[in-house]
């Protein structure tokens, strides 16, 4: 008989939020992933910052006048928190609708004022939180709001159809990024992307469809691509001026959300910028057709050339000695998320089992610092 290799139903969620509303846009991202789900869909993939918003208003506002400043602040009031309530709901959703869900999110840390990631939640068709990546470098505007993750929050995870992964928006064009998810053999790979870019690059859908079908050759993974799209709710609430509008409700400026093949064909798509949601069925025996010719993370590389090296311990911005120490930044109530799974990674020009890698990457973790070591006392 041999293994096996399933054919998969996926889905690219392509929609606009309710602006700056965590409780809407967390009711409308249930019903789009039941949506999905009544179809067939056992991946389903959204927008980047889908719940609530992304903060696009800084390509047309002054980062720092009153009205950037005051949506900024909105966003923060409706960010989300890892674990909380808007991830219970998505839970459940991803379970009544049995598939796996990679939903984007502005995360926001317990306790804390001010500080926010973006953010991709990976939810398993059982309604468990999987885990969650951070995006590694804000963008443009995203600079201004949040703050870039860390080495803890990257890499596949696994899937009863083998590992999966995801990256947002420019990080899907990162090399080494794209390499390193190729060396823990991503087989289904969720792009989650805004609703536009700034107004004076190339239209979104574009760079859309030469990443997706990029990383498709490169990985040989099927690759969702979920873009946002724009409302005429975020257009009256942006106050961006009559150019902007124009550009805003040109139909080319948002949308374009596609899925692509390990082949780099297209199997759907791309949209408009209607919303709606696109599906496609992934034949996962043409990722094996395709790496039989070009492995890059196996037979195709030269390990003894070149090598890639992942760090993902977390840094501590604050630690107390010798009494209650305060959470670490980005990892407050850490327990509540699993520890993160780790496919085969490439160490020494050879690649390690999915068993074995976890405990190379965690080779060196729990290492004290240098310094940290109590003194030897002197004798008398």
């Amino acid at each position: 008989m041999g293994d096996r290799y399933p054919v998969v139903k996926v889905a690219a969620v392509q929609a606009a939020s309710v602006f700056l509303d965590r409780e809407g846009s967390t009711e409308k991202a249930c019903r789009l992933i039941r949506e999905a789900g009544a179809k067939g869909a056992r991946v389903i993939g959204f927008p980047e910052g889908f719940i609530p918003a992304h903060p696009v208003w800084y390509h047309h506002h002054a980062a720092t006048g009153a009205l950037a400043t005051q949506l900024a602040v909105e966003l923060f009031k409706n960010s989300v928190e890892i674990p909380g309530p808007e991830i219970d709901a998505l839970c459940r959703a991803a379970r009544a609708a049995n598939a796996y869900v990679v939903m984007g999110v502005c995360e926001k840390l317990p306790r804390t004022l001010g500080t926010m990631f973006n953010t991709q939640v990976y939810i398993g068709p059982d309604g468990t939180l999987i885990g969650k990546h951070q995006k590694l470098v804000p963008t443009v505007g995203e600079r201004l709001v949040h703050m870039g993750g860390f080495g803890d929050t990257f890499g596949a995870f696994q899937s009863e159809f083998g590992p999966m992964s995801a990256l947002i928006c420019g990080e899907n064009s990162n090399p080494l990024a794209v390499f390193a998810l190729t060396a823990e053999g991503t087989r289904i790979h969720v792009m989650s992307w805004p609703n536009h870019f700034p107004t004076s690059g190339d239209p979104m859908r574009n760079r859309v469809a030469v990443d997706s079908q990029a990383f498709a050759q490169m990985s040989k993974a099927f690759v969702i691509s979920a873009c946002g799209t724009v409302d005429e709710d975020m257009i009256r609430r942006l106050e961006a001026g009559p150019e902007a509008e124009k550009f805003l409700r040109n139909p080319d400026c948002c949308g374009g959300s596609v899925i692509v093949a390990p082949n780099s064909r297209i199997l759907a798509g791309p949209m408009g910028a209607e919303e709606g949601i696109l599906y496609a069925e992934c034949n996962l025996e043409i990722g094996i057709r395709m790496k039989l010719r070009h492995d890059f993370a196996g037979h195709y590389n030269r390990p003894d050339v070149f090598r890639l090296e992942i760090n993902r311990s977390l840094p501590r911005l604050y630690t107390v000695h010798g009494g209650a120490e305060v959470p670490a930044l980005a990892q407050a109530a850490p327990e509540a998320l699993p520890e993160p799974q780790t496919p085969a990674l490439a160490e020494g020009g050879k690649l390690l089992s999915h068993e074995a890698a976890p405990r190379a990457a965690k080779h060196g973790a729990g290492r004290k610092p240098r310094g940290s070591r109590q003194p030897k006392r002197r004798r008398s």
